[in-house]
């Protein structure tokens, strides 16, 4: 098994996601809307109704993705 695929499973182990994690099972078809925030730790989130999202931080106008898959898929599928 690729290493990367070791990563996915072991991350979407240790979560659990609301969405039924649909960014995976869709192979990054559905995934949110972001922008890299200059952090490691979360990403700008770009959607409509972030709130919606239990890995949504509001931080003055702004909200934040906190999802550690999805912050994977960014860093390392640059998705």
């Amino acid at each position: 098994m690729v290493r990367t695929q070791i990563d996915l499973e072991e991350i979407i182990g240790n979560m659990q996601c609301p969405k039924d994690f649909v960014c995976y099972r869709s192979e990054f078809e559905q995934l949110c809307e972001i922008k890299y925030a200059g952090t490691e730790a979360f990403l700008e989130c770009l959607q409509e109704s972030p709130g919606d999202c239990k890995f949504s931080a509001a931080f003055g106008t702004k909200s934040y993705c906190q999802c550690p898959l999805r912050i994977y898929i960014a860093k390392r599928l640059t998705r």
